[in-house]
Order: C-alpha cells, then structure tokens, then sequence
C-alpha cells in the first residue's frame, strides 16, 4: 500500500522557502507525492499551484501543479524583510504539519527554513529552534540531529557550543543515548537490520593510546563497551581523519561523531547540495534542507533546490522503508 503524501512546511515566507517549494514541484512531479502548506499567495508569481482541501487529494503523479493546503498568512510575502504579524502562521504550520503527520494523513514532514530570531521578536517563539519545537509537539525527551545524503550519515553528539566546552559537555549518558537513538532509527526508519555505526574519537589519532588525552580511555570506549554488549555493532573509537574516505565508509552505515564540525566538515565537503537534516527520536518522520532561510537572494530565482529535493526524496523513502 502506498503511503500517504509528504507535508512541506513553507518556513519564513520573506526566505527562498517560497522559491524552493515552487522549483521542487517541477523537479519532483510524479516521483513524490507531496504538498505544501502554506499561503499560495506567497508563492513567486508564475508558480503552478492548484488548492487542496485535504491532503487525500494529492494523488501521485498527478495534477495541475503545486497541491497547497491553504494556510492564510498576515499580509503578503516581503522578500528579505519578515514581518512580525507573520510569525504565528509559520509557528503554526509546523504544528499544523506535526498533526497531520501523526495522524497518519501524511506520511512524513519536510520543514523548509525558519528564522528564529524572527519568530521570537513576533510571536515570542520559545524554543532554540525548530527541532526543539517538534520535539515539544511531540513529546520526545530526547532528539537527535543527523546529517545524511548518499554518501554518508553523520551524527554529532554535541551540537552548537563552543569547542572549549565539548569535553565537559560529553558525558558517557549523552553518548549512549546518541548512539542508542541513531541506532534505532537506522533500523526503524532506513530499514537497515543490523547497523554498523563507527564512532570517532575526540581527540587527534584517538587519543594515541592516552598521549593526546584521555576521553577515549575513560569515556568513549567504556560506552562502546556497553552498548557493543547490547549486540550492537560500533567500530571505534577511530581517528577522525581516517575514517570519512571512500574505503572506510563503505564499513559502516552512519558516524558518531563528538562535536559540530567534526560531523558537518566531511559530510558539507562531500555532498554540499545534497545533505538533508533528520531529526531521529521522534515518533514521525521529519528532514529538512541543510541550509536557511538566504534572505540575501530571497526573491531573485536563485535558490538552488537541490537539498529541498533531497529532503522530499529522503522524507519519502523513509515513509516507504527504503531509506537505506
């Protein structure tokens, strides 16, 4: 049975959202089934668009254009410039979209940017972004960012702080629940049965036996120790400077990783276009594109899909267990 179609939520109106939702239309009609939410009277003039009442209407392959579920905004689209009278309806699309999903009347979401600064100033937007808020709709404890395209999976266990605070931040409860979480969804949503997760080190070589310091001794490999008892399968702790080529890829199926760039460095360097945000740890399917809202060149008809496309295509695959 085919599952239900995508929700593409339409982010910050004054970003390329717009744009992208219009050019992803003609470069995925008839491959995935998906819809937008949002106002169609934000969309770039030209766009080929018809209105749904539900999203039971979209039917794959078919239709005069762009199926948009109409969710009125304050005011019309301001390229570059977002308007606080704004902010609630992009708050509430995503909420909107996490309904749906859960209901089963679409089969996964695609979030495309929000502006977070923009929906704090407008609507008192309380969380640190939008992974936080779908996490607090859906009641999940805890999250997990993953980086992933075709080449490669990547997962940081800590995230945005300063390099001088991962070590104090890395505990081994965080890095269980990392591995843990992503080991899950990679047998849960990308259909892989027995999952190979290589896990970097912290330090340069590993740690060099304790010659480049300790976290890998005292932390990492305990964990590992653990969860490998679990049944798991970790290859680690590795040196991170040898692990993300073409040879030593093909042994695993995603990466732990300790810290921000560490992830983000060799998956951005490999597949910049085509890396897509997932969010594991929800109980729905949720990616996004790897990139913002560009208020720099919202408007001009130069945002390149390419990440939307691989996020719809990903969101999809998922919903069918194909991901792998």
């Amino acid at each position: 049975m085919t599952p239900p179609p995508v929700a593409l939520t339409c982010g910050e109106p004054a970003g390329i959202g717009p744009e992208l939702a219009a050019a992803v239309w003609d470069a995925l009609r008839g491959e995935v089934p998906f819809f937008l939410i949002g106002d169609p009277a934000h969309l770039p003039s030209g766009a080929v668009f018809h209105t749904i009442a539900d999203p039971a209407e979209v039917a794959h392959g078919a239709g005069p254009g762009l199926p948009v579920l109409p969710h009125p905004f304050a005011g019309p689209r301001t390229p570059g410039t977002p308007q606080p009278a704004q902010a609630q309806g992009v708050i509430d699309v995503i909420a909107r979209a996490v309904d749906l999903t859960r209901s089963g009347t679409a089969s996964a979401m695609c979030t495309l940017p929000i502006h977070k600064q923009a929906l704090q100033e407008g609507a008192g937007f309380a969380w640190p972004g939008h992974t936080e808020y779908l996490a607090h709709l859906a009641g999940a404890d805890e999250v997990v960012m993953m980086l992933a395209s075709a080449r490669l999976r990547v997962v940081p266990a800590t995230i945005h702080i300063p390099l001088a605070g991962v070590p104090q931040a890395l505990t081994a409860e965080l890095l269980r629940k990392r591995i843990r979480i992503t080991h899950t969804a990679l047998r849960v949503r990308f259909g892989i049965a027995s999952p190979r997760i290589a896990v970097a080190g912290l330090n340069p070589h590993a740690g060099e036996g304790g010659r480049m310091g300790r976290e890998e001794i005292d932390l990492i490999i305990p964990v590992l120790d653990t969860l490998r008892g679990e049944g798991m399968t970790l290859i680690g702790p590795l040196s991170a400077d040898t692990m993300f080529h073409a040879a030593a890829r093909a042994r695993y199926d995603a990466a732990i990783c300790m810290y921000h760039d560490q992830a983000l460095i060799p998956i951005k360097t490999l597949d910049f276009d085509q890396g897509v945000n997932v969010t594991l740890g929800l109980p729905f399917i949720r990616t996004s594109p790897d990139h913002g809202t560009a208020f720099d060149i919202a408007g001009r008809g130069i945002a390149n899909p390419s990440s939307t496309v691989a996020a719809l295509r990903m969101a999809w695959a998922m919903a069918q267990g194909q991901a792998g």
